[in-house]
């Protein structure tokens, strides 16, 4: 097999494993009795599996592609530069995100994510479930879509714009699972922010700290306020 098809082969498994991941962890949650302690075990472990998804990918990289998994690699900055990208990506994806999904709401009036009211009673008052959600996301995600992924469509169409587009789009479509268009356009306008700065800046460290972030804020708020309420956001 040559090198691009091992690229696409790579790309195709962890998605299809991905997406098997966040589809199926739900509808098992409803065949579980025991509520919501139930509920967040198995959603506990299939955190867990997507470290496992991350380490199968890296051996992947390692033993199949014979390449490093970052194929891209990560440049040094400063800690004020550090600061001042994860600041100003926060703000796009939060700003733009809601303001995006306020545009979804008014043309659609879609109803709340039934996936995200059960994740709003799973997350309440569970700060380590919390803090282990976002750094599950905030690691696994970034290293997969845009570490892993992005470089790989880049040189499988020798086309920088194909590696942006194609990993945001996939990004999106991994959170359809949630059964909204926000929840999928949302995903894809972000990863397009994400993809672009990697693309330009190289360092993964900054994304995965951002990511962490915007999760966690994004979680906190629905701890404390009735996501009925944050249907905006």
């Amino acid at each position: 097999m040559s090198l691009n098809g091992k690229y696409a082969l790579g790309i195709l498994l962890t998605f299809v494993v991905l997406g098997g991941v966040m589809l199926y962890v739900f509808p098992l949650i409803h065949l579980i009795p025991g509520g919501t302690r139930s509920a967040t075990a198995v959603f506990t472990y299939s955190r867990a599996v997507l470290w496992v998804v991350l380490l199968a990918v890296f051996l992947y990289s390692l033993f199949i592609e014979k390449r490093p998994f970052l194929l891209w690699k990560d440049k040094a900055y400063s800690p004020g530069f550090y600061l001042k990208k994860i600041f100003s990506l926060y703000l796009i994806c939060a700003v733009g995100g809601a303001f995006l999904n306020f545009l979804i709401q008014l043309s659609t009036r879609e109803n709340v994510s039934g996936k995200l009211l059960q994740l709003s009673h799973i997350f309440r008052n569970n700060y380590v479930l919390i803090i282990f959600t976002c750094l599950t996301a905030g690691v696994v995600e970034e290293f997969l879509m845009r570490g892993f992924m992005q470089p790989r469509i880049e040189k499988i169409y020798h086309n920088r714009y194909a590696g942006i587009i194609g990993s945001a789009l996939l990004f999106g479509i991994l959170h359809s699972s949630y059964g909204t268009v926000g929840q999928v356009l949302v995903p894809c306008f972000i990863g397009i922010v994400f993809a672009v700065f990697y693309k330009i800046y190289s360092n993964i460290k900054i994304l995965i700290i951002c990511h962490f972030m915007y999760d966690f804020v994004s979680l906190m708020v629905m701890n404390f306020v009735d996501i009925k309420h944050l249907s905006v956001f």
